[in-house]
């Protein structure tokens, strides 16, 4: 890159991860925050949060209520997409199945919605519903993973925005073998590859998890290979009865790495995959053993249930949250075959463990957002809203912050806590966040 291009860069965009790794600290969070399954009637919101003392300074409500914020992401990322700024957040209904287009260009302080693409348009232009995974892509493209069909019947598809105007494009994949079930995406552009993972039908998980939905098929277990130029599939790994509900895949930040890991939630396990003689191999490196509990009603124990999962940007440590046990942990995968656990806290969970959080805290640390540098650790604790009402019944949703070590270790931040129960609009919950000048789960390199 010469310098004349790089002045011409927002100082938002990096064009590697050693740069990204060396960017300003974040001043400000975005997070998605939901009022299903609260009792409130409100509309959900996208809350923005002074990252220097964990003050809210602003809730942009969505214009309807029952949408379900859940995961969302940006109109453009780092040096994989080209044209549009950082200028718009696009986050999607993951129940009501809008998108939202929110402008954080103007005021970053106070995001203002922009556009809604209402259901309707979606299914007639993709034929898909229940909105899940953002990316931007290359072509001045958004593509959102997309969970269900019409009538809520699973679907392994993609919508395209266009990322400047925000219409919808259509589908993302070129015909051919679709998979059955979609969840999240990730995508490599030197390799000319890009990965999806499975969750279930909508028709299974939105009324609450049932065991037999599992047996029945109606949950997945599969990775999915796509070749990224023609947007074909042209690999599937089964990764049987060790890898069921593979939700969150991390290809590693290396734009030259042809692997990253995966985390099986319901089987408790990451699992690594990588290219090998022009075809993709997949196998598990991180076991989370069920624990007993007496009074838990489903068979085996309780699993860990690994529901994030966060690459640091030297692709060094690997952070997971193991939602029901209630622990956060984090190794390093230098040696990515041979994971070592380098740090461990507990914030909640079932097994009644005493808390690190220095408070007493429901639920246990789900969605998990790492800064750029490698330092910060964001966690929130609410998964689902008919799974936190299933499995936490009275859910206090919180967003703390651990600060980790640039050898490995973490201690939770005493003075960063945000509870989103007393609140003046009452009780919300907190999903995923989102730093102003991108994360780890944002930032992906040409």
């Amino acid at each position: 890159m010469t310098d004349a291009s790089r002045d011409r860069r927002p100082a938002s965009f990096h064009a590697s991860p050693q740069e990204a790794l060396n960017a300003p600290q974040e001043e400000l969070l975005y997070l998605a925050c939901l009022h299903e399954g609260t009792g409130v009637e409100a509309p959900d919101f996208l809350a923005v949060i002074d990252a220097a003392d964990g003050r809210i300074v602003h809730e942009t409500p969505m214009p309807n209520v029952g949408d379900e914020l859940h995961h969302f992401g940006w109109n453009r990322c780092s040096s994989a997409c080209h044209g549009p700024d950082r200028s718009h957040l696009i986050v999607p209904g993951f129940r009501s199945s809008r998108i939202h287009v929110l402008n954080v260009a103007d005021d970053p302080r106070q995001p203002r919605v922009e556009t809604v693409i209402e259901p309707r348009e979606l299914a007639e232009k993709t034929g898909y519903t229940r909105p899940h995974t953002v990316h931007c892509m290359p072509g001045d493209n958004v593509v959102v993973s997309m969970l269900g069909d019409r009538d809520g019947a699973g679907a392994g598809g993609f919508a395209v925005l266009d990322a400047r105007t925000f219409e919808v494009k259509g589908r993302w994949e070129n015909g051919g073998e679709r998979p059955p079930l979609n969840y999240d995406f990730w995508y490599q552009p030197r390799k000319n590859a890009m990965v999806s993972s499975e969750f279930g039908e909508p028709n299974a998980y939105e009324n609450g998890f049932d065991i037999a939905d599992v047996g029945a098929g109606r949950y997945g277990r599969r990775l999915h290979f796509w070749n990224l130029a023609e947007r074909r599939l042209e690999q599937t790994i089964d990764l049987g009865e060790q890898g069921m509900v593979p939700l969150e895949v991390r290809w590693l930040h290396d734009p030259e790495a042809d692997s990253g890991f995966v985390g099986a939630t319901l089987s408790s396990n990451i699992f690594r995959f990588w290219r090998s003689n022009g075809s993709f191999r997949a196998e598990p490196v991180i076991d989370v053993e069920n624990e007993s509990l007496e009074g838990w009603p489903l068979p085996g124990g309780v699993p860990g249930l690994i529901t994030d999962v966060v690459l640091s940007m030297d692709d060094r440590f690997l952070y997971l949250s193991n939602w029901l046990h209630g622990d956060l942990r984090q190794y390093d995968v230098s040696d990515p075959s041979h994971p070592r656990l380098t740090g461990q806290l507990w914030l909640g969970g079932l097994l009644g463990k005493p808390s690190d959080g220095g408070r007493d805290l429901t639920g246990g640390p789900q969605m998990i957002q790492l800064s750029l540098d490698g330092r910060r650790l964001y966690v929130t604790n609410s998964l689902y809203s008919t799974w936190d009402n299933q499995f936490y019944p009275g859910l206090r949703s919180w967003l703390t912050r651990v600060d980790c070590s640039a050898e490995g270790g973490m201690e939770v931040d005493p003075d960063f806590f945000v509870d989103f129960h007393d609140r003046p609009g009452g009780p919300a919950r907190a999903h995923e966040v989102r730093l102003q000048g991108g994360d780890c789960t944002t930032e992906i390199f040409q």
